[in-house]
């Protein structure tokens, strides 16, 4: 009975009804209190999303009629970030890519500060919340801390607050737990009617909120922050199969999750961006987090599945009645997936799978679920089923995993394209696969000159 009843409640939870319902309640309390269009900002100073941001904030206001309630925060809250030193080293790589995108400023190395300094800069930024001008006097700062501009910070900063920053402890706490008690994680974001957008990454949903809203000032309906994706699969530049040979094609590489669903709209987007260069696509599942004994907090798994709908609505992708493959699910298809690949349908076979468990309901534990997965596949369920028995990809799971982590990555879905000394690009989220298909660009585009 519960596995019936859940698919149809979390399509239920998901549906574009009920979020524009919640809409509405917001919209509702809002005019009911008088209150302005209001936006919360979470900004912290080492975080390279919060300073795109910011750059970008004064033109967004200038659109809309909305205004800003800056809370700075410093600490991370270490049970969702297991990875910390490679999140802040891949969250500069995708600045410099985003800023490269949308002609922001950014610097060419991480900037160098100790934890004092910028706990002091931190100080200055928890003064200036509660007067007006924040978001200049902020930017000015933001700049001169990326841009290693010393002799500015000197001159921004007031010591009677640098100088006595422990006074501001209390205040850093109370933003920390207010983005908390939120239901967030993340620096670089915005919450404006109990929706949460992150950074430049998701400032198009909101901008498509306030349009919906008919808040925009030109009322052109225009949506500026959408450059990762607008011109996806774009250009016509295919492999030249017969002067280089298929093998000597570069694949890209996914390592991916079963139940993740992120991993689910990076397969079918990968697939798509393989399919339309004409490249390979290879596919490398590891254990979800859980079965590897790691946390993942009901807030982080919470916000995750509200942001995966709304980016699978925006790629026309469907999901949301989810039959969540934890354990026996997960465990099942992977057992599945080597025989798949030996009829060469291993992409169609995840597919399906990921397909089924976070569009369709279908329970991979069940047989009578992993049956129609396998067979819609193209594979027989007689010889199939029993492969079940057989625990031999736990071996190569874990392989994948370690292989993961030796290219410096460490969540799913992440993509590795390319070669260190050829065209290579490394990438964490399916948000990114415009770095990869950059590479792909730049790689082809090679091959047909040589």
């Amino acid at each position: 009975m519960i596995n019936s009843v859940m698919p149809r409640l979390a399509q239920l939870v998901n549906s574009v009804w009920l979020r524009n319902l919640r809409r509405r309640r917001a919209e509702k309390r809002r005019l009911a209190s008088n209150q302005p269009h209001t936006i919360t900002v979470y900004l912290r100073l080492n975080d390279a999303h919060s300073y795109l941001l910011l750059q970008v904030l004064a033109q967004f206001a200038q659109r809309y009629p909305v205004s800003f309630d800056f809370r700075t925060v410093l600490n991370l809250q270490e049970d969702m970030y297991p990875a910390p030193a490679l999140w802040q080293s891949n969250a500069f790589a995708d600045g410099a890519h985003l800023a490269q995108c949308y002609n922001l400023r950014f610097p060419s190395q991480p900037p160098e500060a100790s934890r004092e300094t910028t706990l002091q800069l931190t100080a200055q930024l928890l003064h200036w919340e509660l007067q007006p001008g924040y978001l200049e006097h902020a930017l000015a700062l933001f700049d001169a801390y990326w841009q290693g501009q010393g002799e500015n910070l000197s001159r921004i900063v007031d010591s009677n607050i640098s100088d006595h920053w422990e006074c501001y402890s209390h205040h850093l706490q109370a933003n920390e737990a207010q983005l908390k008690q939120q239901g967030h994680y993340l620096s670089g974001m915005l919450h404006y009617g109990g929706e949460w957008y992150w950074g430049i990454n998701r400032l198009e949903h909101l901008e498509l909120r306030l349009n919906e809203m008919g808040l925009q000032q030109d009322q052109s309906m225009a949506v500026l922050f959408d450059k990762n994706h607008r011109d996806f699969c774009g250009q016509t530049l295919k492999a030249r199969r017969s002067d280089a040979g298929a093998d000597s094609v570069n694949a890209i590489v996914i390592y991916w999750s079963m139940r993740s669903p992120y991993s689910y709209l990076a397969l079918l987007r990968g697939r798509q961006l393989a399919d339309h260069y004409q490249v390979p696509l290879e596919v490398k599942p590891v254990l979800p987090m859980v079965m590897r004994r790691m946390q993942v907090p009901a807030t982080k798994s919470g916000y995750i599945t509200a942001d995966v709908k709304r980016e699978a609505e925006k790629y026309g992708i469907p999901f949301g009645r989810i039959a969540d493959p934890l354990g026996a699910g997960v465990e099942r298809c992977y057992a599945l997936f080597a025989y798949a690949q030996s009829n060469g349908l291993g992409l169609r076979f995840l597919q399906s799978c990921a397909e089924g468990v976070w569009a369709e309901g279908v329970s991979a534990a069940s047989d009578s679920g992993l049956q129609l997965l396998v067979e819609r596949a193209g594979l027989d369920w007689n010889q199939a089923r029993p492969l079940l028995c057989d625990d031999s990809w736990r071996l190569w799971a874990q392989d994948n995993l370690a292989e993961l982590y030796g290219h410096d990555l460490w969540g799913v879905p992440s993509f590795v394209y390319g070669s260190e000394a050829h065209v290579a690009s490394k990438v964490f989220g399916q948000d990114r696969l415009d770095r990869i298909e950059q590479a792909i660009i730049e790689d082809l585009g090679q091959r047909t000159t040589q």
